[in-house]
């Protein structure tokens, strides 16, 4: 590499309710990573997270940078990698996804491109565990994603401008204490109301149906579980669900609500309310899909 490259990659929210696993969604909020020259690999942040990122040099990024070189059959150069963060960490919104993705197109991209998305969205796959954030923070827009043993399927929507409020509590919650809290099996009854609602939704996202979309984000899977472990949220998804289509986002603890424009300004004081009331700090942010994924600038 004789020159910088600068790419963005997209927060994302999975699940959506009732699309346990399978089904995200990129946001047009951003993570800028520039990557250029350098005698050794380092890495710095600004923004979201860098109080956490700037301790140490072992970070998901350039973890998947350099496993990406391994792969190629390449030892990676020196390289300083700078990331100006905007996606909340630690919130649902696909931060460890995109680092993953982050580092991987952008090594990609160093070396001339020799792998495609689809190929890079199974090494993210690999590292991430599951493809639901990873599939669309590369390709952006609506993804549904299914595991086969010989590949990972995936369909692309392209969505309307939706305005979305998110909503996260400043609390520590971790990937690993979301998926201790979830039961290991679930009734026959669940299951069947979860997959047609997941249908339902995809077609409402498709067509910017608001109405239908309210009437079917719903979720018997993961979220109860898990919102009576975020303090205050089984509370404040009830006041999103009065604004309009809500979920929690991804495993939490941020809550997702899809709103009219009119309306996401004060859904956003009450969400954040509820929270508050009990003590604890928010971070909001108001934002709409992308249906750009991860691209170079």
């Amino acid at each position: 590499m004789s020159r910088m490259i600068k790419i963005r990659v997209p927060a994302t929210s999975a699940n959506l309710g009732p699309g346990f696993d399978c089904m995200g969604l990129a946001l047009d909020i951003w993570n800028e990573i520039t990557f250029e020259p350098a005698e050794r690999i380092t890495y710095q942040v600004t923004g979201e997270g860098e109080e956490k990122f700037n301790k140490g040099a072992r970070n998901l990024l350039t973890k998947a940078f350099v496993r990406l070189h391994q792969i190629c059959g390449r030892k990676a150069g020196g390289t300083a990698i700078r990331s100006r963060n905007e996606i909340f960490v630690s919130s649902g919104l696909g931060s460890s996804a995109a680092a993953i993705v982050g580092g991987l197109f952008g090594a990609n991209e160093m070396l001339g491109n020799p792998l495609d998305k689809n190929a890079l969205l199974g090494i993210a796959t690999e590292m991430e565990g599951h493809p639901d954030n990873v599939a669309p923070a590369l390709f952006g827009g609506l993804v549904v994603s299914v595991m086969t043993r010989e590949e990972i399927i995936t369909r692309h929507y392209e969505i309307p401008d939706l305005t979305i409020l998110i909503v996260k509590p400043q609390i520590e919650w971790l990937t690993k204490t979301a998926r201790a809290v979830l039961p290991k099996s679930v009734s026959r009854a669940d299951a069947i109301f979860n997959i047609g609602r997941a249908v339902a939704v995809v077609d409402a996202l498709r067509s910017g149906d608001l109405d239908l979309l309210q009437k079917v984000m719903d979720d018997r899977i993961h979220q109860a579980y898990r919102l009576r472990h975020i303090s205050g949220g089984a509370a404040a998804y009830k006041t999103a669900k009065q604004f309009g289509a809500a979920a929690l986002s991804g495993a939490g603890p941020s809550i997702i609500v899809f709103v009219s424009s009119a309306d996401a300004e004060i859904a956003r004081k009450k969400i954040s309310g509820v929270f508050e009331e009990r003590g604890l700090e928010t971070k909001a942010i108001i934002s709409k899909p992308s249906n750009w994924g991860t691209n170079r600038m």
